[in-house]
Order: structure tokens, then sequence, then C-alpha cells
């Protein structure tokens, strides 16, 4: 959408453009459900035990320090310029870091806490965070936002591919796999030069 990326300048377009496809699209597709989804007492009663089981977790580790930990990790390894040994260490210390946020403890009540929030987002950063790792693990090239010291050019074989990373019984997995065909209206605005 942008050609050579520019740090911080795209931001708002991207939220402007991809935040309406996005929203549009969740809309199209809620509006074409039969019905509520099916919500088993069970699943509820077990995200319930899970969200919870942070203040069982005596002597655990503090949400706040695992944060600042999940940020200096991502800052110094996985930031703009990115080298394969630094992605692999961050790789390594991301393991350890899921480890340590298993074992998380809040203390305090239900309402009001923040820290018992950090601790529930810290399991989605530490997603996000190994997906970012291992996609520019995979991506031997420099491409848009992603620059690899490494790899300073573009690679002709990454041209029509996106990574896509899955968890797969608890594991992390990564793949290449072909990109989807631009949608039509999305298309036409590049061949008109519009920008």
């Amino acid at each position: 959408m942008h050609g050579s990326n520019r740090l911080g300048g795209n931001s708002l377009s991207d939220l402007v453009v991809f935040g309406r496809r996005a929203g549009l699209a969740a809309a199209e597709r809620a509006l074409g459900m039969p019905g509520d989804p099916d919500v088993s007492e069970s699943q509820v009663a077990d995200v319930t035990r899970h969200a919870r089981s942070y203040f069982d977790n005596e002597g655990g580790e503090d949400a706040y320090a695992l944060h600042r930990d999940l940020q200096d990790t991502m800052q110094s390894l996985v930031g703009i310029i990115r080298v394969e040994r630094e992605l692999l260490e961050a790789k390594e210390r991301l393991a350890d870091l899921a480890e340590r946020a298993a074992k998380c403890a809040v203390e305090g009540n239900l309402q009001f806490n923040p820290g018992w929030h950090l601790a529930l987002d810290l399991e989605s950063m530490l997603a996000v965070s190994n997906c970012t790792t291992l996609s520019a693990i995979e991506r031997r090239e420099s491409r848009g936002g992603h620059t690899r010291d490494d790899y300073p050019g573009f690679r002709p074989e990454f041209e029509n591919v996106n990574m896509i990373t899955r968890l797969v019984d608890g594991e992390y997995t990564i793949a290449q796999e072909p990109k989807p065909q631009m949608p039509g209206e999305l298309s036409k605005l590049f061949e008109d030069g519009a920008h």
C-alpha cells in the first residue's frame, strides 16, 4: 500500500483503511450468522477458572516485571534492524517468558485490578511476539518495515508468499503460503495510480 515503508508515518492511513475494512467484514459476517454462537457452560467455566488461576499462584512472578522483560526482549532483539543471531536469542527468551508467565501471580481482588488484566494480556502479547519473531527468522530478506541487516535486499522467492504462524499442540509453527489475490476494489486503486 505504501511502497517503501516510512516507520511511524503509515499508522494513521493503515488504521483508517484497514480498520474500516476489518469493521465492515466483521459486521457483514455477524449479520450473516443464523443466531448467537453456541457457548457451553463448561467452556465458560474453563475460561473463568483459567482467568482466576493467577490469584492462586502464590510466590509467582509479577505481571509488570514479565511485561518489562517482554518489552526489553522485543525492543533489543526484534526491533527495527534485525539479524538472525538476535532473532534466535529472542525465540529462546520468549520460550522462557512463556514458562514464567504461566506461573504469574496476581494479588488483590477481581474489581479494578490492572495487574490481573496485564497477566491476562501477557498471553496475547507473547503470542504476537512469537509470531513476529518466527516470521522475521523465516523471511530472509528486507521488505517494507521488515529490515534484516544480514539480508539487505528483496528476494524473489518471498515476493508472493505470506508467513503464516499457527499454534499447533502448544507449539508455534511457521509456513510460507501463497498470498491471496488482492480484492478487485483494492487492486483497482493501485492500477489507477491512487495513493
